[in-house]
């Protein structure tokens, strides 16, 4: 059953690769992730080509990743995660700011407010997700705040890589932007490496660095929790919340920075981290979920706009302020 979803990533991942080398502007990625979400608007994937379109868009999305790694030393992970640590702090605290006084403006709950506020500031899904499990979300805030989220994730997709080539920013700049204003990583890894490869290189160091910060977030809500619960807490399953695939990265840069991967297999495993983040995009838009969408009613989407229009425009401006561009 899961080879049949997958196949069907695969053949999108194909065809977008061949669309990207037509239009290099926009990319295999970009092509990918608009054309699965387009097939799922006409159709939604059915039961059994589920299994494989979440393989696609889950793990081969974060193996990809770890290939990626080979390609990077960890003194370039390092150097791009401290330089972008302003950029991300500030736009945090800008984010969550606002997510509280307009959600509460908006007259939304705590909860929905709450992931909304950090699905766009740290790392959408996986982040609503890890918080939603600490928290105790109702079911229908989670598929709201993914949906709001998920939405404005494909929007960043189509129009910040045609936004940077308008403002000519440099591949670092776009892939620092890309890494900090944009909320999954699948949207991420799509948008910058349509931008080119090292806003793509750039944007993953940054995206990785800034996903760590679900670990200090989750503990937070975790220890209010354990308060809360004076002395008889619900188990907090604390190896489902660590982004485990973050580590292996490390460990595939720290053996490329070694001189454990030879040079002439870096060229072969970038051109395969690259063609499969296609293939994990593709499940990606092929996942994608209309109703859900729909169905976050439009005080949620008000809210989700407002901190997507405030971390892309926040973003921008410290790391310009900072003269990080």
């Amino acid at each position: 059953m899961t080879l049949i979803g997958f196949l069907l990533a695969l053949a999108v991942a194909i065809v977008a690769t061949l669309l990207g080398r037509v239009a290099p502007i926009v990319g295999a990625p970009v092509f990918a992730i608009v054309i699965g979400a387009i097939i799922a608007t006409v159709r939604m994937p059915g039961p059994a080509l589920r299994p494989g379109i979440t393989f696609a868009s889950k793990q081969l999305l974060q193996w990809s990743i770890v290939l990626l790694g080979t390609h990077l030393s960890l003194s370039e992970i390092v150097q791009g995660g401290t330089q972008s640590l302003p950029v991300m702090l500030g736009t945090l605290v800008i984010v969550l700011a606002l997510a509280y006084v307009v959600g509460r403006a908006l007259g939304l709950d705590r909860d929905i407010r709450r992931l909304i506020g950090i699905g766009t500031a740290i790392c959408g899904g996986s982040a609503i997700a890890a918080v939603a499990s600490v928290i105790e979300a109702d079911q229908a805030d989670i598929a709201y705040a993914l949906g709001v989220v998920f939405l404005f994730n494909v929007v960043a997709v189509v129009i910040f890589p045609a936004i940077g080539h308008v403002m000519q920013l440099s591949q670092h700049a776009f892939g620092l932007w890309a890494g900090t204003a944009i909320n999954d990583t699948s949207s991420v890894v799509a948008a910058a490496f349509a931008y080119g490869r090292d806003a793509g290189n750039d944007a993953v160091i940054v995206k990785l660095t800034r996903t760590t910060l679900i670990i200090p977030i989750v503990l937070y809500y975790g220890w209010r929790r354990i308060e809360h619960a004076r002395g008889n807490p619900e188990p907090i399953d604390w190896r489902a919340i660590i982004p485990w695939f973050i580590v292996w990265f490390l460990v595939a840069a720290a053996l490329n920075s070694f001189g454990l991967i030879p040079a002439v297999a870096q060229g072969p495993l970038q051109e395969l981290a690259l063609f499969s983040i296609t293939v994990a995009l593709a499940g990606v838009g092929r996942g994608t979920d209309i109703q859900r969408i729909r169905a976050a009613g439009v005080r949620p989407l008000v809210l989700g706009a407002i901190l997507w229009a405030a971390i892309a425009v926040s973003s921008l401006a410290i790391g310009r302020l900072a003269h990080l561009g």
